[in-house]
């Protein structure tokens, strides 16, 4: 079996820890740099938010659909590299990060639904 990829190594540290270590910060933040830094204060300011049908991330502008490890947002249509397993955009990265440490903000309703009504 392969070595574990950087991503995947600090994704399994929350996973093990539950929180956000200041090792796993730095690491985070080493690896992805703004992306990272970014994905964390997502994170600290509860803008992760899963409904039934999609998890979204609230960003400056816009609410952006997270699924399968893809994202809506322009950065990940435009500037990353499908072939870089550590090239990920900042909501996605956010929601891997919220998940694991259990901050993300659940809603039992569809998505779709609340989105006719912004």
């Amino acid at each position: 079996m392969s070595e574990a990829n950087p991503v995947e190594r600090w994704q399994a540290r929350l996973e093990e820890t539950g929180e956000l270590t200041p090792e796993v910060v730095e690491q985070i933040s080493n690896l992805h740099g703004d992306r990272g830094v970014r994905a964390i204060e997502a994170v600290s300011e509860n803008r992760v938010k899963s409904y039934r049908d999609f998890t979204i991330v609230v960003g400056y502008d816009d609410e952006y659909i997270v699924e399968d490890g893809g994202c809506t947002c322009k950065d990940s249509e435009y500037n990353l590299d499908d072939e870089d397993p550590t090239d990920l955009c900042w909501h996605v990265l956010a929601v891997a990060i919220a998940r694991r440490v259990g901050h993300v903000d659940y809603h039992d309703m569809w998505y779709s639904e609340v989105r006719e009504f912004l």
